[in-house]
């Protein structure tokens, strides 16, 4: 009687398939490029363009206190709605343990006047510092001029 033996160990493969992995990590990457805009925890206005606009980069810190006005007169603290009233009140509870006491104002191109300065008078008398009106630099529009082509 014979032995019989097996030759399996030579046929396994050592090596490493990463094909899953780069799959898994490829639709990683595509959630998080579609997920990254909406993270961004601003109320969508049109802001007012201007010419001599100062960068406020305080203004993107995640601690900011940014209070946005809709076209429609909407006023938001943060994300959250609030009334006119609500306001003052609600800024002096974000900015109480705050250093540098600024609201930052995002209005709407096309909001109403009035309810802009409202707002602001509603912060003012709570007790704030400096206030921050954001604008979007307007870009500069080249005028030139055309040239004859024959000559």
């Amino acid at each position: 009687m014979a032995l019989a033996i097996r030759d399996e160990g030579k046929k396994v493969n050592a090596d490493i398939n990463v094909t899953p992995m780069v799959d898994v990590m490829l639709v990683l990457l595509i959630i998080f490029i579609v997920i990254t805009p909406m993270l961004q925890n601003k109320v969508n206005v049109d802001l007012a363009q201007s010419t001599t606009a100062t960068p406020m980069d305080d203004a993107n810190k995640e601690d900011a206190v940014v209070v946005a006005i809709t076209r429609d007169s909407r006023i938001y603290l943060g994300q959250n709605q609030t009334t006119l009233a609500n306001l003052g009140s609600q800024v002096s509870d974000e900015l109480q343990n705050k250093t540098d006491k600024i609201v930052y104002f995002r209005a709407d191109a096309r909001a109403h006047y009035g309810t802009v300065m409202d707002a602001i008078d509603a912060v003012r008398t709570s007790g704030v510092g400096e206030v921050g009106m954001l604008t979007e630099q307007q870009q500069p529009i080249n005028m030139t001029t055309p040239t004859a082509g024959g000559q």
